[in-house]
């Protein structure tokens, strides 16, 4: 009786040449022996089978196809050594697939050899295709036009560890790749995370800033909502994955809400255009925001941004005033409440303050629809500001926000008309590293998550970038576009191992995205 070979699942992607001992199984002993098939050439112990463009029915049965343009299929069974050998060779073609119908078979392997998967049109290799195979002792993969991308990053990687033998062989693609050897590439030069920014969660209001704070083992949102007058908080459900409402403080055209902990207590600066602003505090036994005090209307009369810090364990806050009889303030908490601890300068409508370390002290940022943006360092000895510099060239600077990557600062300068701005500190001023085309942009946002840099250049006109920080660049690169309605503010939050960016719209839907770590080897 002839004997009937049998391919494991783990080989279903092999078109090479396959060497095993086979113990046929009882149902293969009684297999019914098998006519030659008409396009195959047969003798006692092996069959031919020329030009073939699959596996004929009639031998053998458990293989029932191979790829449409083979122009040399082999199929051998070696009764009297138990060997099954099943060739491919100058095939011509991208992809195969042999299916396997039957698995009634014991397998006990004594070496593996593979010749002939040179000389076709291969670009690509199925993931892990040698899996377990550690017996191979010579792979030819000669003759192919492999593309280099992270695809193929598994096979660099086993060509590294193994023991067989492997030819010679090239890349021919991407550009970055044209006939570099596989041999020689090393997996650690394949950059195969990337990373996307997916909609998760769309909310159903409008709003001019959102931050994201912790308070008491919890992470929370709140959003300023100007058209309906409110601060709105948000909690994370841990059960149904999701933002769901949490609680609410009235108030009156709103532009900005400012969570502050301090000594395990959550306070919210409510910046408003009328009305007055004022100081919430979060009365935990009652469960309830309850106001604290008022903030001077004689000072704060048209507020646009508000900034927390702290300086030798003293916490503050200052507001950026953008009226002309206004004027920018420092607030100090004094263990009851927060005081007026100095007025930057009046008359200047200020649209944005940012405060930031240079040298390892403390400055502030001031940006003003009247002047170019100034630098304050924090005096000591006083414990007040004093003006140190402004940044050159810079007019019409609607917002500033830094950023470190590794020891160096950088800042983002955002304008609505004109171009924005990155700039790198020097040591002794900020200079220009990067222009971006910002036609009706009032926020750049940068932010990291995870070991990734990024920043965003909001637009009331068109699609909001997403910029990607490229270290091998020393810039930012385009990254991504995010369909978002005049777009305000920008915060990331991460919560249960998961990462999410808060982006307020002034004029459409409030949107969470969730960022995506995505490997492009798989």
């Amino acid at each position: 009786m002839e004997n009937t070979c049998r391919i494991p699942r783990r080989w279903l992607w092999l078109g090479l040449l396959v060497v095993a001992s086979v113990v046929p199984s009882v149902e293969s002993k009684r297999a019914r022996q098998q006519r030659c098939p008409m396009s195959c050439t047969c003798t006692k112990d092996n069959a031919l089978c020329e030009s073939a463009v699959s596996i004929p029915r009639s031998f053998p049965p458990d293989v029932t196809s191979l790829p449409k343009h083979a122009t040399r299929a082999t199929r051998k069974c070696l009764r009297s050594e138990d060997i099954c050998v099943l060739e491919l060779s100058r095939s011509k073609f991208e992809s195969f697939i042999l299916e396997i119908k039957s698995w009634h078979f014991t397998v006990k392997m004594l070496f593996f050899s593979i010749r002939s998967l040179a000389y076709n049109s291969l670009e690509t290799l199925p993931k892990d295709l040698f899996k377990g195979l550690e017996a191979l002792t010579k792979v030819d993969l000669r003759g192919n036009h492999f593309l280099c991308d992270c695809k193929l990053k598994w096979l660099v990687e086993w060509i590294y560890g193994t023991n067989a033998t492997v030819d010679q062989i090239y890349c021919k693609g991407p550009a970055s790749q044209l006939d570099k050897k596989i041999n020689d590439l090393l997996p650690q030069s394949f950059d195969c995370i990337t990373t996307e920014f997916a909609p998760y969660q769309s909310l159903k209001f409008e709003s001019i800033s959102v931050e994201a704070f912790s308070f008491r083992n919890d992470q929370y949102v709140v959003f300023a909502q100007p058209f309906i007058g409110k601060c709105g908080f948000l909690e994370w459900d841990h059960v149904e994955m999701n933002f769901r409402n949490f609680d609410d403080i009235d108030s009156t055209s709103t532009v900005i809400c400012k969570p502050l902990v301090i000594d395990n207590q959550l306070f919210i600066i409510v910046a408003q255009l009328f009305g007055g602003s004022h100081i919430y505090k979060r009365d935990t036994s009652a469960n309830k925001f309850i106001k604290l005090q008022g903030i001077d209307v004689l000072k704060i009369r048209k507020p646009n941004d508000v900034e927390t810090f702290r300086i030798d364990g003293e916490s503050f806050f200052v507001i950026a005033d953008s009226s002309k009889a206004g004027s920018t303030t420092i607030y100090k908490w004094n263990g009851n409440g927060f005081y007026s601890h100095q007025s930057l300068h009046p008359w200047y409508r200020d649209t944005d303050v940012e405060y930031l370390e240079i040298s390892s002290k403390p400055h502030l940022i001031l940006s003003s629809s009247s002047q170019r943006p100034v630098i304050y360092q924090w005096n000591k000895a006083v414990k007040h500001f004093d003006r140190r510099t402004d940044i050159p060239e810079m007019e019409d600077v609607y917002a500033v926000k830094h950023f470190q990557v590794k020891s160096d600062l950088y800042i983002c300068l955002t304008r609505f008309i004109g171009d924005s701005k990155v700039m790198r500190w020097d040591g002794a001023l900020f200079r220009e590293l990067q222009t971006m085309p910002s036609r009706g942009s009032m926020v750049f946002q940068p932010f990291t998550v995870g070991s990734w840099q990024y920043a965003i250049l909001g637009s009331d006109y068109s699609f909001t970038q997403v910029y990607r920080w490229d270290a091998k660049k020393g810039e930012f690169v385009r990254f991504q576009e995010l369909n978002i309605q005049a777009p305000r503010a920008f915060s990331p939050v991460s919560i249960d191992n998961r990462q999410f960016l808060l982006a307020s719209s002034f004029k459409g839907k409030t949107q969470i995205y969730e960022h995506l770590v995505i490997d492009l080897s798989n």
